[in-house]
């Protein structure tokens, strides 16, 4: 598994100078999506709801509402 390409703007595009706040989306080789951001598993576990689950070997990751906004054109309809 690779990364192919980034989906959306970069952290430098979105105004992160410092490298401190780098959410950032990525397609893999496989057709999957990899994901950098804050991880949030303890303080939003017990906020999935009840047809959600999580493997204990997943977390829950947060990234900025403009990363996802701005990936938005990049990201395949298929």
């Amino acid at each position: 598994m690779k990364i192919v390409r980034r989906i959306g703007a970069s952290p430098r595009q979105r105004g992160s100078m410092s490298g401190q706040t780098c959410p950032d989306i990525f397609e893999l080789s496989n057709g999957d999506f990899a994901v950098i951001g804050t991880e949030a598993t303890a303080a939003l576990d017990h906020e999935l709801p009840s047809d959600a689950g999580r493997a204990d070997h997943e977390r829950i990751v947060v990234i900025s509402r403009e990363t996802l906004i701005r990936a938005r054109n990049d990201i395949p309809d298929a």
